[in-house]
């Protein structure tokens, strides 16, 4: 194969104006990496985070002046390429999806390298794009679910922010697990929460949540802008409170949680990993998730999809096919 590839990369902090395709280098995978032919990949909110700079405490990891971390993108489905000495399990021509480590230079490239643990075989009946879909968002999903809750029909969880790409991956985790599910978005995803299997919908355009005076025991607060302190009156004795949203919400839950308050209130930060993976797969088989996706743009369209998605208002995930 050609020695380069082309990648979407910016040398500036800004918007997705600064974006631009550029020749560089096909990567070689270490020891314990895979080198992916990228098929399709995902926009997370983490993305947009990273192009803008706005985060001074992120810039001392991504550079603080201009990027070093210069190529976004953190979801990827693909074909195995090579594969590091250390390498098992995988072959060259393996379909495979997951996740790309938050620091490392990104997938929108037509090749990606990864840690051999953050990704796994795609099943045959899903598609490229679906699984492009799920890496990061469900992961987190699953981590602020399955960690912090218990499995049985009396549990009473609110994912606030529920069509986001997390929020929609929430409610579906949130009821294979059984729990009673309350799901907070704007009028025109309601139906959308309901065939999610949401068992109350609560329009915060013409309702809110916090005049309704309900208790929960797990409260995600997957996107919002609210205080923290408006979450904290709606928590049973022992509820939890997990955000991945603004970064409002973010900095309340690490600087007041637990040294405050006497709930369990704090931020959550994905670990990737295959186990995961595998779990999402043995839903997503047994039919107890999908990938909702708002848009899936072409290749030549990238920088236009990182736009839409700057705007915050995409329902679901918003995918890029590398073959069209």
């Amino acid at each position: 194969m050609d020695n380069n590839m082309e990648a979407l990369v910016f040398d500036q902090y800004g918007t997705a104006e600064n974006l631009k395709y550029k020749s560089i280098p096909i990567p070689t995978p270490k020891d314990n990496e895979v080198l992916i032919k990228v098929n399709s990949v995902s926009v997370n909110p983490i993305d947009i985070l990273f192009l803008s700079g706005q985060s001074l405490l992120l810039r001392f990891v991504t550079g603080i002046f201009k990027p070093t971390t210069n190529i976004l993108g953190h979801d990827l489905s693909g074909t195995v390429a090579s594969v590091g000495s250390k390498v098992t399990g995988f072959e060259v021509g393996d379909s495979v999806f997951g996740a790309v480590p938050i620091f490392n230079k990104g997938s929108f490239a037509e090749y990606a390298i990864t840690p051999s643990d953050h990704i796994v075989r795609k099943p045959e009946n899903m598609s490229f794009n679906d699984a492009a879909a799920l890496p990061i968002a469900a992961m987190i999903a699953l981590q602020a679910v399955r960690n912090n809750t218990k499995p049985n029909s009396e549990n009473k969880v609110l994912i606030y922010g529920a069509s986001g790409g997390v929020g929609s991956f929430a409610v579906q985790i949130a009821k294979a697990l059984g729990s009673n599910v309350s799901a907070v978005c704007s009028t025109r995803n309601v139906e959308a929460a309901k065939k999610l299997g949401a068992d109350q919908v609560i329009d915060y355009k013409t309702d809110s949540i916090f005049n309704k005076g309900g208790k929960y025991d797990l409260i995600f607060a997957a996107n919002g802008d609210n205080s923290i302190f408006s979450y904290r009156k709606l928590l049973t004795k022992d509820g939890v409170y997990v955000t991945c949203g603004s970064s409002k919400q973010v900095t309340q839950a690490m600087i007041l949680g637990n040294f405050i308050f006497s709930h369990k209130m704090f931020s959550l930060n994905v670990k990737p990993n295959s186990k995961d993976l595998e779990h999402l797969c043995d839903l997503y088989n047994q039919g107890k998730l999908t990938s909702v996706i708002d848009k899936v743009y072409p290749k030549d369209q990238l920088i236009d999809a990182i736009k839409y998605c700057e705007k915050g208002q995409s329902r679901g995930k918003v995918v890029i096919d590398f073959t069209k």
